[in-house]
């Protein structure tokens, strides 16, 4: 079975990679925390640049896709072998989750989008981005999505 586009390239790394990824990500939401709404800023705007692991893996295999055809076309035509594999990783990475570089990758820190977006929702809860968002159900009753980004605004 094919895994869902969030879950895919957890599942295709191993247990003790994730659970690093996950306390960094925890270390820096206390650290920022307990600096303040300015280390949480800055944090904010560090995650808005991070790359995240497909576009890793995308200009990376873009890079050595067009590094093999230059070769293929210069050198010796055996470079356009390495174009061939990249698109069969790519490939193999859109379907399972997985292709040679990630295990790497990973281990070096990239993270989904998913897990990005996790630290970057607790840092706007820690701010207090959320709390004029109603909180029970009877509140959230007749809300529309207008006066909620309304709602995040002010």
């Amino acid at each position: 079975m094919i895994p869902s586009s969030v879950e895919r390239v957890p599942q295709s790394t191993c247990d003790e990679i994730n659970e690093q990824i996950r306390q960094n990500a925890e270390r820096q939401i206390a650290r920022c925390a307990s600096a303040g709404p300015q280390a949480i800023n800055d944090r904010l705007d560090e995650l808005d640049h991070e790359w995240d692991v497909e576009r890793t893996l995308e200009a990376n295999a873009a890079t050595l896709t067009l590094i093999g055809l230059a070769l293929g076309a210069g050198v010796n035509r055996k470079w356009y072998l390495l174009p061939t594999a990249v698109a069969g990783f790519l490939l193999l990475h859109a379907i399972e989750g997985w292709c040679p570089p990630l295990p790497v990758l990973r281990r070096l820190g990239y993270r989904t989008r998913s897990e990005i977006d996790h630290e970057r929702y607790a840092l706007k809860y820690v701010r207090g981005d959320f709390r004029r968002l109603p909180e029970r159900k009877h509140e959230r009753e007749g809300v529309n999505a207008k006066r909620v980004v309304e709602m995040m605004r002010s």
